[in-house]
């Protein structure tokens, strides 16, 4: 009981320290540092639902004071204060007020909300890009470009994309907090919204609906280059890869074991992700950085680095038909795709 009583005052403490903490963290999955029109026109909201709700607050605890210090008990007051009961003039005040504050923040957010679901797929300014969901990946696919990819979205800056999505098993949500809010991707139906990236720069997005064992693994970037950065990225997607001699080996490897489900060509697609330019990719499956040290773990047994994904091991230790000398070739062709 003797300790309990001193630990008590360490409570404050943490308390404190876990407000604090609450300001770290990555800024490029924060909606409250924009960095595109949609997220500030969001992020507005946020303000002037914030700055209301402060101004009740403010309003509602002065009255409160007011109360208690005016209508307190005074000395030799005795028996029941006179009883006041109704107050037209106050009853229609406190009635109008909340109906302006509710249309002050409803008519921004709706129009706000219709804004940014427009559709932007006709529209030939726009970037199209078709997102498609699976458990635990993201597939990307430039219709007018003929490029497809995973994991990796490269946008140019300053420019609307226009976004189709869909999902390919169950129901996810694609979420980049620095470009706007976010929205479901469903089977059997397709969502549009847009977004636009202001400044050249690597956002980070996020899976933001349950699904599955490796819903908190389900990651993504967001690579914003200049325009003249993202022509030179498409050129370079359709340019052929020139296999080196000391990856052939492990070219031909791949093709009889992965080729089934992963493409390596431009537009391909498969079961799994697309891996055109792999070598050049941020990260691994989306949360292992990219090393070849993570490569080889992650096709010795894919579920023990994220659970719930449909890869089969490939490692003998796990069960698969390749041993550690071939897996490394494996990874050597991979490297090479860039």
């Amino acid at each position: 009981m003797n300790r309990l009583k001193k630990n008590w005052r360490l409570i404050p403490l943490f308390a404190v320290l876990t407000f604090l903490l609450t300001g770290c963290g990555n800024p490029t999955i924060s909606a409250l540092v924009p960095k595109g029109p949609v997220a500030s026109e969001q992020f507005d909201l946020m303000k002037l639902s914030l700055f209301i709700m402060a101004l009740v607050v403010v309003v509602v605890f002065a009255i409160y004071v007011f109360v208690l210090i005016r209508f307190r008990a005074r000395k030799g007051q005795t028996g029941v204060p006179k009883q006041v009961e109704g107050n037209h003039v106050l009853e229609i005040i406190w009635t109008v007020i909340p109906i302006l504050l509710l249309l002050v923040l409803a008519v921004p957010t709706v129009a706000y909300t219709f804004k940014h679901s427009t559709d932007y797929r006709q529209d030939p300014d726009a970037l199209q890009v078709k997102v498609t969901a699976y458990q635990f990946w993201w597939q990307f696919e430039y219709p007018d470009l003929g490029i497809v990819t995973a994991q990796d979205l490269v946008i140019p800056t300053d420019k609307k994309i226009a976004f189709e999505l869909i999902s390919a098993d169950v129901n996810h949500s694609f979420w980049v907090p620095s470009l706007g809010g976010k929205i479901d991707t469903n089977p059997g139906m397709a969502n549009v919204f847009y977004l636009e990236a202001s400044e050249i720069a690597l956002f980070q997005g996020k899976c933001a609906e349950l699904c599955g064992a490796s819903h908190a693994l389900m990651d993504f970037k967001v690579n914003s280059k200049s325009p003249d950065d993202f022509n030179a990225w498409v050129e370079s997607m359709k340019a052929p890869t020139a296999i080196p001699a000391n990856a052939q080996a492990g070219e031909q490897l791949f093709k009889d074991n992965c080729m089934s489900c992963h493409a390596v060509d431009v537009s391909g697609l498969g079961l799994g992700p697309n891996l055109n330019g792999f070598a050049d990719r941020s990260m691994l499956a989306g949360v292992l950085e990219h090393t070849p040290e993570n490569m080889e773990l992650w096709i010795k047994d894919p579920l023990e680095q994220k659970p719930g994904n449909k890869m089969p091991a490939f490692g003998k230790e796990a069960g698969g038909p390749l041993d550690d000398n071939q897996i490394k070739d494996i990874v050597q062709y991979l490297e090479s795709l860039k």
